[in-house]
């Protein structure tokens, strides 16, 4: 019988030592201290972190100029290799899977096709002008400066066939030709010009000089009366 109650007192001792000892988890949790550290980079910004950016963060001493531009550290990766093992992570059908038509080779579909349904450069509205897509033609001019016609003796006549003679201008890839102005000053007086359109700043300093403008026309090459 004693041995059995003093078993019980030893029972109670140790159940009394186990609550004074209890500490609840939230209670644990929250005594632990937050930790101090302010880096909020991702983890993958290593190169970043190890990069010596100190001049650019100097706001004082540091200009911004053409010339020490350049990309941040780890913000350029190289191209990947496709097709160069499975090891490489694009190897074998390259991130393209097995099957269907986006796995084959070449371009699957035609740029604009939305899988049959009506594309977007038909669904929009059609605006009145003049589009220079299929069906639709424009005029190409050969391009003539004015600081070109510098030479012309006062009182001439000039044209491309003149200039190109005269090793003013060089050979022309198209057949009508177009007075614009150039970056040199015009100095050419009294002269009249023959082209087949003259832009409104070109004949404005034609006129100016004292000079004239003739309109060719396009097929024939006749001067066009005014």
């Amino acid at each position: 019988m004693k041995s059995f109650l003093l078993v019980l007192v030893a029972l109670f001792a140790s159940s009394d030592a186990l609550t004074s000892s209890f500490v609840p988890r939230s209670q644990s949790l929250t005594s632990v201290p937050k930790s101090s550290s302010s880096l909020s980079m991702k983890i993958f910004d290593w190169k970043r972190r190890q990069a010596d950016e100190s001049a650019i963060n100097d706001l004082d001493n540091f200009e911004f100029t053409e010339y020490n531009l350049r990309p941040a550290p780890g913000s350029k990766h190289r191209r990947k290799r496709k097709g160069r093992g499975i090891a490489a992570g694009q190897g074998a059908t390259c991130g393209f899977g097995m099957r269907g038509q986006k796995s084959r080779s070449g371009r699957s579909v035609r740029p604009g096709f939305e899988g049959g349904q009506q594309p977007l450069y038909r669904r929009l509205p059609k605006f009145v002008g003049k589009p220079l897509g299929p069906g639709h033609k424009r005029k190409i001019y050969n391009i003539i400066k004015l600081d070109e016609l510098n030479d012309v003796a006062p009182g001439s006549t000039c044209n491309f066939e003149s200039l190109f003679e005269a090793k003013a201008i060089s050979k022309a890839k198209y057949g009508i030709h177009k007075i614009v102005t150039g970056r040199n000053e015009f100095t050419a007086k009294d002269i009249t010009v023959q082209a087949h359109a003259f832009t409104k700043s070109a004949r404005e300093a034609i006129e100016g000089a004292g000079g004239k403008c003739e309109i060719l026309k396009p097929s024939t090459g006749a001067v066009i009366e005014a």
